[in-house]
């Protein structure tokens, strides 16, 4: 008997810590608070003494998510998910920090993620997890980001999964749905229309971007099912990988150097 009380409790911990496949639409944000996340910010952990993000009553007629932008790091949701639908709304601030006062406004969110926070560093003190990234940057919105993070034992893992490419005139490769499937882990795979003449500026945008300029609000999706992701601006199809090395795992959304703000996270059910 207590062979099987001891049973019983080991798979109810093991259902609990079970990555969340939704059911149902799950909001992340609901409007009023962060009880969704955690903080992670460099140096500071899990403390936010800067209030780098917060929920405001209003902008735009609802309420959303504030990042300021000042340091790097982020909110990462408290549980795992697998298998769904996210949807998310951003639009851009006017303030920007640092060493990206004058850069392209920057910021992204990273899915499947894994391992502890800041593990982007062998020191556990960086801004990332192990994860696939849905970049935020102006002119490269929807790029690929594959992000590595350390293990337990000092040992660097690399994120991949296979992506349909071509390569640009500097050597880069952009995602093309008729181009050459390759295994990728390289830093990133360019979205289709990413501007070939990019440039770290302010305000950077490019001819064919299909985000929405200036501060107007932007749509994003993400289809994740198993180790296959699609991921969609304002309703375009940007880009698409599959058979990734990771399929479940935490979300984490960045400040990294611009303010920003979310007015909506939801993750719904694959149908």
């Amino acid at each position: 008997m207590r062979v099987l009380i001891l049973f019983s409790c080991a798979w109810a911990l093991l259902a609990q810590d079970a990555a969340v496949r939704p059911e149902r639409t799950i909001h992340l944000f609901d409007g009023k608070s962060l009880d969704a996340f955690d903080t992670w910010l460099v140096d500071h952990h899990h403390s936010d003494p800067n209030r780098v993000f917060t929920v405001i009553d209003q902008i735009d007629g609802a309420p959303a998510i504030r990042v300021s932008g000042q340091g790097y790091g982020g909110i990462i949701t408290k549980q795992r998910f697998r298998d769904y639908k996210l949807i998310t709304e951003y639009r851009w601030g006017g303030i920007t920090w640092g060493a990206r006062k004058d850069k392209t406004r920057d910021s992204g969110i990273l899915i499947h993620s894994q391992g502890r926070p800041g593990s982007s560093r062998a020191d556990f003190n960086g801004p990332w997890m192990h994860s696939i990234e849905f970049q935020i940057i102006e002119g490269g919105v929807g790029d690929i980001l594959f992000v590595g993070g350390y293990d337990e034992g000092g040992e660097l893992r690399k994120p991949s999964a296979k992506v349909k490419t071509k390569t640009d005139r500097d050597g880069e490769p952009v995602f093309d749905p008729n181009g050459t499937e390759q295994v990728h882990s390289a830093r990133r795979v360019n979205w289709w229309g990413r501007d070939v003449d990019w440039a770290d500026k302010l305000g950077f945008r490019g001819p064919v971007d299909v985000d929405s300029p200036g501060q107007e609000w932007t749509r994003l999706e993400a289809v994740v099912e198993g180790g296959n992701l699609i991921y969609y601006v304002n309703g375009k199809l940007v880009n698409q990988a599959r058979d990734a090395s990771l399929t479940e795992g935490k979300l984490l959304f960045q400040t990294e150097g611009a303010e920003i703000y979310f007015r909506k996270i939801t993750l719904e059910p694959l149908r």
